[in-house]
């Protein structure tokens, strides 16, 4: 598998690890920090720390798993952690980890000293084909995702798929949803390829043709003005019923299960406004509800859900916006979806 390039980092695939070495003697940093959870410091750190024999001018910082560590409290104990190090401007960040570590240590780094060097090390199905690539880096406010943040570029990205196989199957799913979005706002044949593979187990191929297609459509709108907006479909729904379910549930929805909740919504939605046909509609709901499982929405929750999806960090005033498909493989941007339209598609879910 090759390296995926872009005009300002790469992403490399093939011996990812001896590349991440390579980069790290090549740019000549004064000092370097591997920000980790516990979970990938038990099952992914020593991979990499196996790598850097004879480097000696490294500290690790590590954060409690899970999207709750990922806010302003946690990021400033980043920021602590990097100045009792002695963290210059010539230092190097690397985040390895799932969405949380690279959305959160990308943003402290791009912040630091106004900002220092980071790179990615995916080491989940979904911090793979989604949070580390794109540059987008971000921490949650009152459970509302990701609203502060900034557009910052990695130097690099690093995806070792051997660490996929540490992962327990729920965490497999929830990367699938990225993937399965991509082949549905602009690629049909990596859709139909999709659903006739072994999702259990996603091959290195699919993966890297999703971070392919994430990587061209960031490229050519990196501050999302246009057709990045593509990238949020199933995203207002589902970012509002993931907030939902952060604050209210013990055992909360992962980000993909959220995001098919969402996908199936707006699928309704594209139905109902963009002309996805009735046949196109069944066929999308019947992928996603054979993999995920159902969540219970009820319609008195409607109100909270509409609320968080007003405070979308996509809206602009009060309207609420949704990219929506046309038909599978083509989507349509800054679609205005009222209220009612959008408890609709929560009845339509509810009463699937």
């Amino acid at each position: 598998m090759n390296t995926i390039l872009s005009d300002n980092y790469s992403v490399y695939f093939d011996n990812s690890l001896d590349e991440l070495v390579d980069f790290i003697k090549k740019g000549n940093y004064s000092k370097f920090f591997i920000l980790t959870d516990e979970n990938t410091g038990e099952h992914c750190l020593p991979l990499l720390t196996s790598k850097l024999t004879g480097f000696n001018n490294y500290d690790l910082i590590e954060i409690t798993s899970g999207e709750e560590s990922k806010n302003i409290d946690f990021c400033v104990g980043v920021w602590k952690m990097l100045i009792d190090f002695g963290a210059d401007r010539k230092s190097l960040m690397i985040n390895l980890g799932g969405g949380v570590i690279t959305d959160m240590g990308g943003f402290a780094a791009s912040t630091y000293k106004r900002g220092i060097d980071f790179v990615q090390v995916p080491t989940t199905l979904l911090s793979q084909v989604d949070a580390s690539v794109g540059g987008k880096t971000g921490i949650d406010v009152d459970g509302i995702k990701n609203i502060i943040g900034t557009f910052t570029m990695p130097k690099a990205v690093f995806i070792a798929h051997e660490f996929l196989q540490s992962l327990p199957a729920r965490q497999i799913l929830s990367g699938l949803a990225e993937m399965l979005k991509h082949g549905l706002i602009v690629d049909t044949a990596y859709w139909n390829n999709l659903k006739n593979s072994d999702l259990k187990s996603p091959s290195v191929e699919l993966v890297h043709r999703s971070v392919e297609i994430k990587n061209q459509i960031t490229i050519e709108d990196p501050h999302e003005k246009g057709i990045r907006k593509a990238l949020n479909f199933g995203h207002t729904i589902g970012h509002a019923v993931e907030t939902y379910s952060l604050l209210h549930d013990e055992g909360s929805l992962s980000h993909g299960e959220a995001v098919a909740i969402g996908m199936i919504c707006e699928s309704y939605l594209a139905h109902k406004k963009t002309g996805l046909t009735s046949d196109e509609l069944h066929e999308i709901v019947k992928v996603l509800t054979d993999l995920y499982p159902k969540y219970t929405i009820k319609e008195e929750n409607f109100d909270e859900l509409l609320l968080n999806m007003k405070k979308d960090k996509k809206n602009v005033g009060d309207e609420i916006n949704c990219t929506l498909l046309t038909r599978i493989g083509q989507f349509s941007i800054d679609n205005v979806c009222t209220a009612d339209e959008l408890c609709e598609s929560l009845r339509y879910y509810i009463n699937l």
